[in-house]
């Protein structure tokens, strides 16, 4: 078999099947003289409504800012906790610490990889203001378990969409379901800019408004501020961007769905994979695996030229920074677990059949020869 070179991800390779698309939207904000908080950026805001079925969103320079001006719209400050997961990115916990409240952490389930609901229910109390499921590679959380203890307890639950856009839950987009939801355009993502950027959805158009605020340092009138915000403005070209790929975003997902089902279906049994919910559409943002060979399947495939991928390789409460919360190596099992023997294999929408073919056989072989 003919060795073949396969990056982690090919964003050139998007670009190619749409670049008119994108070079004609670039070109009108260039010829527009217009690049912050234009109409660009208010368009965008509407479809993205539109696609998840909201009463509207906000446009934000990053998913981390998200993050921090929902908590930040909500109140939540020194003296609170909010409720999340170990096994994310670090902006979700950090937003929490950057607002002046404690991170506290649950442990995931061990099928779905996402916040345990009913672990997380039992870490609640006085002083618990906010719960932030976060959907994790993709993968919808049990939004519906969620809801229940938000609404039993009157605490709002943040989704963190980060790497979710597109997904669903019993025929409901994922983000139109709690009091805010935050997401991201990194370029990665499975709709992602050329730069960073986020946004925030929600149904509750107080919040909105006062997002909308704070994202220009807490002015609602030029100069006049009500309040000390940040500057966190989605600028106009990354909109222009996003509004030529979102037509797209389905279909993108979609053969995300059949490349991970290729990889399901052809990958040695030795492996395990994240399980989804009954009536959830994961969009796989990230194809994740589970071996007891991780680091010398890593290495091999290395060897081979094709790129892998560690989400993550230090669980959030281990965290260097997050020292002081007291949390220790053995307190959330299943989360340590995915860290130490799950690693992340191509997949994005432009991978092409051969490819994908080409890494199942690979691993399949090695697999044959070294168990």
């Amino acid at each position: 078999m003919q060795k073949q070179r396969i990056r982690f991800v090919r964003l050139d390779r998007q670009y190619e099947s749409i670049r008119s698309d994108i070079d004609s939207q670039i070109q009108d904000v260039l010829k527009s003289g217009h690049f912050i908080l234009g109409p660009k950026v208010k368009k965008l805001e509407k479809i993205l409504a539109d696609y998840l079925g909201v009463a509207g969103t906000i446009g934000l320079a990053s998913g981390s800012d998200a993050l921090f001006l929902s908590l930040k719209a909500l109140d939540i400050g020194e003296g609170d906790e909010v409720i999340t997961t170990p096994h994310s990115f670090f902006a979700t916990a950090s937003a929490i610490a950057r607002i002046g409240a404690t991170p506290v952490f649950c442990d995931i389930d061990k099928e779905t990889y996402n916040l345990d609901p009913l672990l997380l229910e039992k870490a609640i109390n006085e002083k618990t203001k906010a719960i932030i499921p976060v959907h994790i590679y993709g993968n919808p959380a049990d939004m519906s378990k969620f809801m229940e203890i938000s609404r039993e307890y009157n605490i709002p639950v943040i989704e963190d969409c980060a790497q979710a856009i597109g997904s669903s839950l019993n025929g409901k987009k994922i983000g139109s379901i709690g009091r805010l939801s935050c997401f991201s355009f990194f370029p990665t993502k499975n709709l992602g800019a050329y730069g960073d950027g986020g946004f925030v959805a929600s149904d509750d158009i107080k919040l909105l408004e006062r997002i909308r605020a704070l994202r220009v340092h807490g002015a609602k009138i030029k100069y006049y501020h009500e309040e000390i915000g940040i500057n966190s403005r989605l600028d106009e070209i990354q909109a222009a961007i996003l509004i030529a790929k979102l037509p797209y975003l389905d279909e993108w997902n979609n053969r995300r769905i059949e490349l991970a089902e290729i990889y399901k279906k052809g990958l040695h049994k030795s492996f395990s994979f994240q399980k989804k919910l009954d009536g959830a559409n994961a969009v796989y943002h990230l194809f994740v695996v589970m071996h007891e060979k991780k680091a010398e399947l890593m290495v091999y495939l290395k060897e081979m030229g094709i790129d892998t991928g560690i989400y993550y390789p230090e669980p959030l409460h281990l965290q260097k920074c997050f020292k002081y919360l007291g949390y220790k190596k053995g307190d959330f099992p299943f989360t340590e677990m995915v860290c130490n023997k799950s690693f992340a294999l191509p997949l994005y929408p432009e991978l092409k059949d051969s490819e994908i073919m080409y890494i199942v056989d690979i691993i399949n072989k090695w697999i044959k020869n070294n168990i």
